[in-house]
């Protein structure tokens, strides 16, 4: 599959803190509000549990015109069908990572300063996430990056980079000048009541920030 730039204007990751039913819910209401990509990141599922939601994750994506990405997990990937992974810095090398995965699908690849960002490039990634770009709840101990970090690492590759952590419709408007792709959020759409809203919202000021 071929990743545009465009496709990663607003990147939405799932919270992975409610139950299947209604987190599948949100992630149609995503989509239709704008988010061309999601990754489900779900921490509390294993085994035949984990990979039945991955399935049904990367068939609704796939209905809606939307680009799947699994967390941490190629293997999971491949199973569920789903179009891409996404891997931190301690999860498989990508290198190896394109080898199971094939030509076709999506590498992504967190990286926290520019030689991280060069390397997975070097290694097969088709997009990088660079962050925290403000504190997060998500990840409480992601240190946030400055301006001149984040366009070292965009000016580092050739490669889409897009910020993530703690990113919101009232600070999106500092991360504008870096370079970047777009914005990966997670609270922002997830948990919002009415995550469709709440990605329209996003994607609109993504759209006038980001090139």
């Amino acid at each position: 599959m071929k990743l545009k730039r465009e496709d990663l204007r607003l990147y939405a990751v799932t919270a992975g803190e409610i139950d299947a039913d209604a987190l599948l819910s949100e992630v149609a209401e995503a989509i239709e509000g704008g988010a061309r990509i999601v990754q489900l990141r779900e921490k509390r599922l294993q085994g035949a549990a984990l990979l039945e939601l991955a399935k049904r994750f990367a068939a609704l994506c796939r209905e809606k015109g939307a680009i799947s990405i699994i967390n941490d997990n190629p293997q999971l990937c491949l199973d569920a069908g789903a179009d891409g992974v996404h891997l931190g810095q301690e999860d498989m090398d990508p290198a190896h990572a394109r080898a199971l995965l094939g030509p076709e699908r999506i590498i992504g690849v967190s990286a926290h300063d520019a030689a991280e960002a060069v390397r997975a490039e070097a290694a097969g990634a088709d997009y990088l996430g660079s962050g925290a770009a403000f504190a997060s709840g998500t990840k409480s101990d992601a240190r946030p990056i400055d301006h001149a970090a984040y366009r070292a690492i965009t000016s580092a590759v050739t490669i889409p980079v897009v910020a993530i952590g703690g990113v919101t419709g009232e600070n999106m408007a500092e991360l504008a000048g870096r370079g970047l792709a777009g914005v990966a959020v997670v609270s922002a759409i997830f948990g919002q009541g009415d995550a469709r809203a709440a990605a329209r919202r996003l994607r609109a000021q993504a759209e006038e920030l980001f090139d």
